[in-house]
Parts: structure tokens; C-alpha cells; sequence
């Protein structure tokens, strides 16, 4: 449904605050009080991904610091990227930002899409 929001660039529940929490927040500086974006970074998927790769590294410490060390590059990668977003969206611009927004959204949605063909034919004893 993300992908599908990010396509047709259709605001939703999914991507931001409710209208009543928007109207509160310009009458409070409370910092403790903000939007959290952590649900896309280590949300549901995220956590997955990481146990899933971390249940094969049992009685093998070197795979599983490999793992460690990777999971923290991303990390690292993910912190740069944040810090560099405002340079990054005022050189491409509005337009520019919408259409990589437009473009991501779509190989999310076929990220997601070959996800459920996978489950589907594993479920039937054909993956």
C-alpha cells in the first residue's frame, strides 16, 4: 500500500501524522513530542530480515560477527544518507524529488509483489 501511496503520489495514514496532530504541534515546542520515522527503519521488516540472518549463524562466531559488521556498515550508510537528505533534496529539486519518490515506489511495489509469489509458491511446495 506504501508503494501504491508513492506511485500516484496520494497522501496517507501510512506517511504522515493525523491533521489533529499537525494542528497541536504548531502550538508546542516539546521536542519530546514528534513524528517517529523509526517504523520504516526498524519496523516489522527490518527485524525479520535480521533474525532470520541471524538464525543461521548458530556454532559459527565468525558468520555472525560478518553479520554484525554489515548490520553496522548499514547503519553507518543509513546515518550518512539521513545527514545528507536536505543537500541531496535541494539539489534535485521538487520535480526531481518527486520522481525518485515515483521510481522507488515502484520497485517497492514489485519488491513486494515478487515477496508474495514467493510465499505463495512456498506454501504450495513449489519455492
Amino acid at each position: 500500500l506504501l508503494a501504491i501511496d508513492m506511485i500516484f503520489a496520494r497522501p496517507s495514514g501510512m506517511r504522515s501524522t493525523t491533521v489533529r496532530e499537525q494542528e497541536a504541534a504548531q502550538y508546542k515546542d516539546d521536542i519530546s513530542v514528534f513524528p517517529l520515522a523509526f517504523p520504516l527503519l526498524s519496523g516489522p521488516g527490518a527485524l525479520t530480515t535480521v533474525l532470520l540472518s541471524t538464525a543461521g549463524t548458530v556454532g559459527q562466531p565468525q558468520l555472525f560477527l560478518g553479520l554484525l559488521g554489515a548490520l553496522a556498515a548499514v547503519l553507518v550508510l543509513t546515518l550518512a544518507s539521513l545527514f545528507a537528505a536536505p543537500a541531496l533534496l535541494r539539489v534535485l529539486g521538487e520535480t526531481g524529488s518527486s520522481v525518485v519518490d515515483r521510481l522507488l515506489g515502484l520497485v517497492l511495489a514489485a519488491l513486494a509483489t515478487q515477496f508474495v509469489v514467493d510465499g505463495v509458491r512456498a506454501s504450495f511446495g513449489r519455492g
